[in-house]
């Protein structure tokens, strides 16, 4: 299952099935779970752990030194990911810095397309998807479902909520609440993620709850003071909501607006 030309570090653990394909170098320090292949040219460095079913296509770059000036190599500086996570060519993901927690970490079955970069000390969420080109810089977290377009470009230190959505070539400099699709530089809300919550199965009734909390916080010439009121009194009938709550209340950068 490892290419004759592929060089694996004695010290690796790659379970029995896991294939590498050719001049692919995988380093010391390094974990691999069944059922992921690894195609050729990739450059694979510890200490990572890389889960089962994962499909790394050719010239990925997982697991190097983050792009950190402070980074001296000492201190704790690693990288997890999950199950049935797919990286395209050319996708690079760092590990992280002992000023940023340590670990940088994706979940699972996310799909990244070719030429994506995950930085140092990024928590990247389950079911998202990274459309060619999007770029996380240090410190930023991605949760569940959200979907970036094409040439995304997002600030460290930044947030994107659950099922939130980013148009091509944003640049996103502030917090994205859950369900908000943004678009421009700098980025901009625009309207509800409608379709990509439909897909997801939530209720027409949810939907509408989600719909006058935007138009609370964006169309109603309401100060966010006053906008968070209005969606404290929806909060307890609909979940959904509640968690829009929380997100901005714990907002650090402030969210686009």
């Amino acid at each position: 299952m490892i290419d004759p030309s592929a060089k694996v570090d004695a010290s690796a653990k790659l379970a029995a099935d896991v294939e590498v394909g050719p001049w692919t170098y995988i380093g010391p320090g390094v974990e691999i779970g069944a059922g992921t292949r690894i195609g050729s040219h990739c450059i694979i460095k510890g200490p990572t752990r890389i889960g089962r079913n994962n499909r790394v296509f050719s010239f990925c770059s997982i697991g190097d030194d983050p792009q950190d000036k402070k980074f001296s190599g000492v201190g704790e500086s690693r990288l997890e990911i999950g199950d049935g996570n797919t990286m395209r060519e050319y996708c690079s993901i760092n590990r992280g810095t002992p000023q940023g927690g340590g670990v940088t970490r994706l979940g699972d079955d996310n799909w990244l397309m070719a030429y994506c970069h995950i930085a140092h000390d990024c928590k990247v969420g389950n079911h998202t998807v990274f459309a060619n080109n999007a770029t996380l810089a240090g410190h930023v977290e991605i949760h569940d479902f959200v979907i970036l377009g094409g040439f995304t470009g997002v600030h460290q230190f930044c947030r994107m909520g659950e099922s939130s959505f980013s148009a091509i070539a944003a640049a996103v400099v502030r917090d994205v609440p859950p369900y908000v699709i943004v678009d421009g530089n700098q980025a901009a809300p625009r309207s509800i993620n409608r379709e990509g919550l439909k897909r997801r199965g939530f209720s027409p009734e949810s939907i509408a709850a989600l719909k006058r909390a935007y138009r609370a916080l964006y169309r109603q010439g309401n100060s966010l003071e006053d906008a968070l009121k209005l969606l404290d009194a929806e909060s307890a009938a609909f979940p959904e909501v509640a968690r829009l709550l929380d997100f901005v209340r714990n907002s650090v950068r402030g969210i686009v607006r």
